[in-house]
């Protein structure tokens, strides 16, 4: 296999938007182009490095380097929650959901612990 050509470093403004990650080129509003933080891996790669790969497409892997190590990490964290926030989000819905069709808690059918379906319900600051 041919070595692959080091990548090439732009410089692009990042937003996040609840589990989107939007990319903008500096001079443009529009962004140009969004992933989705799901079934994905963020990882610190070097003090002010990290990179966001997808676990169905292990090829796909996007590096970010940051000004400081602290603004890595605190990139890190953040993205990790942004996933992480939104399946706890979307569970939650679906589970009054479900209970306000069944009548059931679908937590409590599939043997889910109570102090599990407590953590669930609380609102974490």
């Amino acid at each position: 296999s041919a070595p692959r050509a080091p990548a090439v470093l732009k410089k692009r403004l990042v937003k996040l938007v609840v589990n989107f990650l939007f990319y903008f080129r500096t001079d443009e509003a529009e962004p140009i182009g969004a992933l989705l933080l799901e079934h994905c891996k963020i990882t610190k790669e070097e003090e002010n490095v990290f990179s966001i790969s997808f676990i169905e497409e292990p090829e796909r892997k996007y590096c970010f380097e940051c000004a400081t190590e602290e603004q890595c990490q605190e990139w890190v964290e953040a993205l990790k929650r942004a996933s992480y926030e939104f399946l706890r989000r979307s569970l939650i819905f679906y589970r009054n959901e479900i209970q306000k069709m069944t009548g059931k808690d679908p937590l409590e059918q599939y043997g889910i612990s109570e102090e599990a379906r407590f953590q669930l319900g609380a609102h974490r600051q």
